[in-house]
């Protein structure tokens, strides 16, 4: 694996197109149909309704009672969308001081105590002190070459458990990443230029999904 280095600065994700902002809906659970507000920030790129519903298909039956961490969460959707499905715990982690407080706005209209949320560079973050996840999101930002940094440090640090899930969503054009090789994939799609997988740590049931 590449030599872990520091964050650089930039937005969380790509440019929105335009009139694609201001709101992300929960697509199923709890809090079905709910729309709550997007802050405007430069280079935002909420996970599509479309992409969405297919992870969570994915997921459906590995959502509840899980510890959840969405480590780029941005809009929160991902992570949201987990709460609503009942996961035990959500960590949402979001560089953004506008973007974060929003999620936590978010949250308190929600009525969650069951998500968290803090303001931090994600892999500053992951350098801090270790809780395991069960479940995680990865959505960085495009084109900042950050998934090897955080992939090593989910796997080289104990932030998974085992047979923790991992959700990746990347550019098409990265090409081959090169990830923790008891990752295996069991899941792999793509929605225009985005691409979007499942993998599983140290799978031990091949039924599993």
């Amino acid at each position: 694996m590449p030599r872990v280095k520091s964050s650089p600065s930039s937005p969380h994700k790509s440019p929105v197109p335009q009139g694609k902002a201001g709101f992300v809906r929960i697509i199923s659970g709890q809090w079905k149909g709910r729309k709550l507000p997007v802050r405007d920030v430069e280079g935002l790129r909420p996970t599509t309704d479309r992409v969405k519903e297919t992870i969570f298909n994915w997921l459906a039956p590995h959502v509840r009672g899980t510890r959840c961490l969405d480590l780029f969460a941005g809009s929160g959707g991902l992570g949201l969308e987990a709460l609503s499905r009942y996961a035990e715990q959500v960590t949402l982690i979001e560089m953004d001081k506008g973007a974060a407080d929003q999620l936590r706005k978010n949250l308190a209209a929600l009525g969650s105590q069951q998500g968290k949320v803090i303001q931090a560079d994600a892999v500053s973050w992951l350098q801090g002190p270790v809780t395991p996840f069960d479940l995680v999101f990865l959505d960085p930002p495009f084109r900042r070459e950050l998934l090897p940094q955080v992939c090593e440090l989910l796997e080289q640090r104990g932030w998974l458990a085992a047979d923790a899930l991992i959700y990746l969503e990347r550019e098409k054009e990265m090409g081959d990443l090169a990830l923790p090789a008891n990752w295996q994939l069991l899941k792999d799609k793509q929605a225009g230029q985005v691409c979007y997988q499942l993998y599983v740590r140290e799978m031990n049931n091949e039924a599993l999904l």
